[in-house]
């Protein structure tokens, strides 16, 4: 019996504090409360320059500089690939994907794209102009090495 009073008693001070922390934590949910919904903020516009967009980590996956809507992407055809296939890239001057999309699980390369990597946008998105939802120090391996380069030999 005390064991069972000891334990609705954590579970009541778990509830209890969650409920506190809630109030005093900042999320991306703004004021509203957990068991409340939020109006959605408004889409953002897709920007469809076919300017290549600047990366925001290490490793990100090139973001889409131009619209995919209506594009098929399906087990029966890939428009992606009508641009920025190995053949296509000549005529279209389209970056050609990524040398590692034609790598299989084991690093063999095959002829064509790998099916893990067949279906692009499970990992590339079109660009839009929305603001970001958190602040990002992050720097480019070029802007860091043009930093050394022109600071060498200026003495701190």
């Amino acid at each position: 019996m005390k064991r069972k009073l000891t334990l609705v008693a954590a579970l009541v001070l778990a509830v209890a504090g969650s409920a506190m922390a809630q109030t005093s934590i900042a999320t991306l949910r703004g004021g509203t409360p957990l068991d409340t919904e939020s109006e959605p903020p408004a889409m953002a516009k897709e920007i469809n320059s076919d300017l290549r967009q600047v990366r925001n980590y290490p490793e990100q996956p090139p973001l889409i500089p131009h619209k995919i809507d209506g594009y098929q992407i399906d087990l029966n055809a890939n428009k992606c690939l009508s641009c920025h296939s190995r053949a296509a890239v000549e005529i279209s001057q389209a970056p050609m994907i990524s040398i590692t999309h034609f790598m299989n699980r084991d690093n063999q390369f095959l002829a064509s794209v790998t099916p893990r990597r067949y279906f692009c946008n499970q990992c590339h998105v079109v660009q839009t102009d929305a603001r970001p939802l958190v602040e990002n120090g992050f720097v480019d391996i070029d802007q860091v090495l043009d930093y050394v380069k022109n600071n060498q030999g200026s003495s701190d």
